[in-house]
């Protein structure tokens, strides 16, 4: 397990601190530019379908989904343990810092987001039953013809399978089990169990299962969420201006640890919010498209916004509500003693400052519960489509087997490996995807500029 982890951990070094940060930002602002900044000029309209469009029922349609369904779907892929348990890690290895980086990303990546949802959308295939075929390997073949186009959608379709149906279950699965261990003392391979039996109920229920139960957890998990997040900002409230500072003040002149210059600690502050930010929000992964694909609408634009919406609520509402209420606890009301703190009790700790230990796991562990099994489910369906894509619909049954064999395997397996697993794979997927957008940027521009005649 140790080889294993410095291997991994080296590659990821590379990935996420070169070529991760360079495909990101750099993509990220390309489509700000060509766009002319969609996800300001855009983000009232996109607010504005969202919440005018809200249901908790959604309909049972044959084929596609709602716009608010495909939200959904995509929101439970995004709100997960990123929003909690990596945005702790990235301020523990990072610093408070790390979340400034997170909300570039995220702005970006909101510009990012559009161009990957109006793609889904535009090269979708529609079969002759209904059924519909969407995502980034669609996309990627339309902006590279030949072997490359199909080599690179091969490569993309076995890293997401592999990121997401198996390796970021894992993660989820791993989070939940601890969690839920140190709040109720249960085993971890008994929640293994109850978490394997659940999800194989709603897999084989297909998309619109899935869409029938994100459409009712998302908005019930963020309310629950957000309310405990600001009675914890009210008891803090006196340390909140001063959080705000120390993310401003350390994300440009961060505290080097021993051994490490101030520049050292610069470069591990922006990667940890590039690498944390991307397994937040997801954008320029290329996982959420295949929900937006799925949505019944009538020009692309209509997603694209939509999928902006999706990341402004996962990193500028959610994520920022996790940084806000740990970094006023610890930095603020505990005096920056971080002693025995780690990724997975930060929350819970900072929730036990205000409700007592017993009620502040309780609630954490309820919360990511929701968070991550949500993710589990969404992120299992796109893996699903992925698979599908390499081996035709009749290896399905093969594929939900086994990727309920890693939901149980995460549950038992080290906390520090499975995050680093899945931290590659996502990496890997990046790279496939955003070098396919780019050459489609025509294609983006001309939605974002048909806007006026469908607002």
């Amino acid at each position: 397990m140790e080889t294993a982890l410095k291997i991994v951990q080296t590659i990821n070094s590379y990935l996420s601190d070169y070529i991760l940060l360079i495909l990101l930002i750099g993509c990220g602002i390309y489509f700000s530019v060509r766009t002319k900044f969609v996800q300001i000029r855009c983000f009232g309209e996109g607010i504005k379908k969202v919440f005018g469009n809200f249901s908790m029922n959604g309909g049972k349609g044959k084929h596609g989904l709602s716009s608010f369904q495909a939200l959904a779907t995509a929101i439970s892929a995004q709100v997960g343990t990123g929003n909690i348990v990596g945005a702790c890690g990235a301020i523990l290895v990072g610093g408070p810092g790390a979340i400034f980086w997170m909300w570039i990303i995220a702005f970006l990546g909101m510009a990012t987001i559009y161009a990957e949802a109006t793609l889904a959308q535009k090269t979708r295939i529609i079969k002759e039953d209904g059924t519909i075929l969407g995502g980034p390997v669609y996309y990627i073949k339309k902006a590279y013809k030949g072997k490359f186009g199909k080599l690179s959608a091969f490569f993309f379709a076995v890293s997401i399978t592999i990121a997401l149906g198996f390796m970021g279950s894992m993660v989820q699965s791993n989070s939940i089990a601890e969690t839920l261990e140190n709040a109720f003392h249960i085993p971890g391979w008994i929640i293994g169990l109850a978490l394997t039996a659940i999800s194989a109920f709603i897999f084989i229920g297909g998309i619109h299962r899935i869409a029938s139960v994100t459409e009712k957890i998302v908005p019930i998990m963020a309310f629950l969420y957000l309310g405990l997040g600001f009675v914890m900002l009210i008891y803090n409230i006196k340390y909140i201006p001063s959080t705000f500072g120390i993310i401003f003040k350390t994300a440009f002149l961060p505290k080097a640890a021993a051994g490490t210059s101030v520049g050292m600690a610069l470069k591990i502050a922006i990667s940890q919010g590039a690498k944390r930010g991307l397994f937040s929000n997801e954008a320029g992964m290329g996982s959420t498209p295949h929900a937006h694909a799925m949505a019944n609408v009538k020009e692309p634009h209509e997603q694209g916004v939509f999928a902006m919406v999706g990341v402004f609520i996962d990193t500028f509402v959610v994520l920022t509500m996790t940084a806000l209420v740990v970094i006023s606890t610890f930095y603020g009301r505990n005096g920056e003693n971080l002693t025995g703190v780690t990724k997975t009790n930060m929350l819970q700790l900072s929730f036990s400052s205000l409700f007592g230990n017993t009620a502040g796991n309780v609630l954490v562990a309820v919360c990511l519960f929701f968070f991550a099994f949500s993710t589990i489910i969404c992120w299992n369906f796109f893996g699903k489509l992925n698979f599908q894509y390499l081996f035709g619909k009749k290896s399905t049954i093969i594929y939900t087997v086994i990727s309920i064999c890693f939901i149980f395997l995460g549950t038992l397996f080290p906390n520090d490996l499975v995050w680093e697993l899945a931290d590659m794979f996502n990496n890997l997927m990046v790279i496939p995807n955003v070098i396919a957008l780019i050459p489609l940027a025509p294609v983006v521009v001309m939605c974002a500029a048909r806007r006026k005649n469908i607002s």
